[in-house]
């Protein structure tokens, strides 16, 4: 960065660290302590779809790579595509298995970076849920290097703003919580995270 950047208030972005996400199950154990919430075992990872012969044969090694894991007790890992049009490769495990979900998002998202798709990557998200029926995904901004709490209450398509801040300060210590809430986006009907 140089000095003409820092007049003008540019900022260098933030480097992606995909060894974030392996901070999940930590803050799952402070989650459950200070909110309730425990592992669905459902997770997610969004990315722009781009279309062509390279990235279809993307995507069905990276689905082969995750349904080969033997210890694979869910369904097979699915591609979809959200009604905006981006793609979601969702990983189904026992809501014991959180290490093994982060794996499987991990590795989606290191396969991606790696064949030089790292720019269409958007977002991973994890999928929690308390005895209440409140829905909570951990999203992990690949661009950002950064986390947010989407809390959505029992059976509307509401945020609750105030559950997000307080899990928000209670995982400051586990995980880098993105400080600019602008960008703490709903992502209604995220697949393995609402269904």
């Amino acid at each position: 960065m140089g000095l003409l950047d820092i007049l003008l208030g540019r900022s260098k972005p933030v480097a992606p660290d995909l060894d974030q996400l392996f901070a999940l199950p930590s803050a799952a154990v402070t989650l459950q302590a200070a909110a309730s919430f425990t592992p669905t075992g459902r997770g997610s990872v969004c990315f722009a779809t781009v279309e062509g012969g390279a990235f279809t044969e993307l995507h069905r090694e990276v689905q082969a790579l995750l349904d080969a894991d033997a210890d694979r007790t869910g369904p097979p890992v699915e591609l979809t595509r959200d009604e905006y049009g981006y793609s979601w490769l969702v990983s189904r495990r026992a809501p014991d298995e959180l290490p093994a979900l982060v794996s499987d998002l991990h590795a989606v998202n290191s396969t991606m970076e790696v064949n030089g798709f790292g720019p269409q990557l958007l977002c991973s998200v994890a999928g929690f849920e308390d005895d209440a029926g409140h829905r909570l995904g951990l999203v992990y901004l690949y661009k950002r290097g950064s986390f947010y709490p989407l809390c959505v209450r029992p059976d509307q398509r509401k945020r609750d703003n105030a559950l997000e801040l307080q899990i928000a300060a209670a995982l400051e210590g586990d995980l880098r919580i993105e400080k600019d809430k602008a960008r703490w986006f709903p992502i209604w009907g995220a697949p393995g995270l609402f269904d």
